[in-house]
């Protein structure tokens, strides 16, 4: 006898699987305890996932690196399927980790959703702070230094934090990327940073449209000679209006930012929606 699946749980409560089945409590200790690892964040619309592929490509590079182990697209994507169905849900804010725990030979894949999200709109301010990441291709769990000084910076009424290496090198977003506008192109930080799934769609999305972006160095110093900037990740995109004391066109009543945010939307939605 089978029982009935579980009701979605409300946000920001997670259904939460390990290997394919309902966490128990054994199963939660393995992130608790053994938090080595990496994980990939994605919205789902209709069962349906922008970059779906390069999600996957991720977590297989991710995981050869810390765990000298493959990890299979098709398991994943059955992973997911398989959590949404039980969750009942067809649109949803997924995460996909992967962890090796001491004396394991087989990644244990945790497979969480909760409500879809999607970015606020508006202008957002961004606090510079001095911490760039370890390793930083790697998406993983448990960052310390960007929770702390994301906190830091919603304390001193921003809205996110703004990592940046020695001398001011702009790296990117506490959760996000940042790009530039320069009056001419789109300009990502040329530092070492984490290629966000969004990012990469857009570099791709630009591109075709015949509006190729371009990596150059950038440091705080440096942020007047830019027109404006906009932050994104999986949840989707939103203009700069502030870093520290420099001002931009927030995209409100500003039509060369309105128009720069018009065509990073359609860059990131020529993107087409895969099936899980």
């Amino acid at each position: 006898m089978t029982s009935a699946p579980p009701p979605p749980l409300p946000h920001p409560i997670p259904y939460v699987e390990m290997d394919g089945r309902p966490a128990t409590e054994d199963d939660l200790r393995v992130p608790a305890l053994f938090g080595f690892g990496h994980f990939t964040a994605l919205q789902v619309r209709d069962r349906r996932v922008r970059g779906l592929g390069l999600h996957l490509e991720r977590l297989e590079g991710a995981n050869r690196e810390l765990f000298q182990l493959p990890l299979d697209g098709g398991r994943v994507r059955e992973l997911i399927r398989g959590a949404l169905d039980r969750a009942g849900m067809r649109e949803a804010s997924v995460r996909v980790h992967g962890f090796l725990p001491p004396g394991e030979s087989r990644t244990r894949v945790m497979v969480t959703v909760r409500e879809p999200a999607a970015m606020a709109p508006g202008g957002r301010s961004l606090m510079s702070v001095p911490y760039a990441r370890a390793v930083p291709h790697i998406k993983r769990p448990g960052e310390f230094g960007q929770t702390y000084y994301g906190i830091l910076a919603a304390r001193a009424g921003f809205d996110e934090a703004l990592l940046t290496a020695p001398g001011g090198v702009v790296t990117e977003g506490a959760i996000t990327n940042i790009g530039f506008w320069d009056g001419s192109s789109v300009v990502w930080p040329d530092a070492p940073a984490l290629t966000g799934i969004t990012m990469a769609l857009l570099e791709r999305g630009l591109a075709a449209a015949g509006e190729p972006s371009v990596r150059r160095a950038v440091t705080l110093d440096g942020l007047g000679a830019y027109r404006g900037a906009f932050i994104c990740n999986s949840q989707g995109m939103a203009p700069v209006r502030r870093i520290d004391a420099v001002e931009f066109g927030d995209g409100v009543g500003d039509g060369e930012m309105e128009g720069v945010m018009g065509r990073l939307e359609a860059a990131y939605a020529s993107a087409p929606a895969e099936l899980l």
